[in-house]
């Protein structure tokens, strides 16, 4: 797989790849263009992926957190663990 060559592609504000600077003059250049943007997809994917995975995971984490504390507070109280 070729890697793009950055003097073809434009990087806007948003560090999203734009058009390239310049009209692709032949196939290859459309295909390492095309390659950077779906490469530059499955990147952004994959950060936001991670993201909400670790965010499940610290849900999970405070959830079984909530449960001991409700539980050590039920037995304080002297209420007997009904399942």
């Amino acid at each position: 797989m070729a890697e793009p060559n950055p003097d073809n592609i434009v990087k806007n504000t948003e560090n999203e790849y734009s058009t390239p600077a310049s009209d692709p003059k032949n196939m290859q250049e459309v295909t390492q263009y095309v390659q950077s943007l779906l490469q530059n997809m499955q990147d952004k994917f994959q950060s936001m992926s991670d993201q909400i995975i670790n965010r499940i995971d610290e849900m999970g984490s405070r959830v079984d957190e909530l449960e001991k504390n409700i539980t050590d507070l039920m037995t304080q109280a002297g209420v007997e663990n009904e399942k």
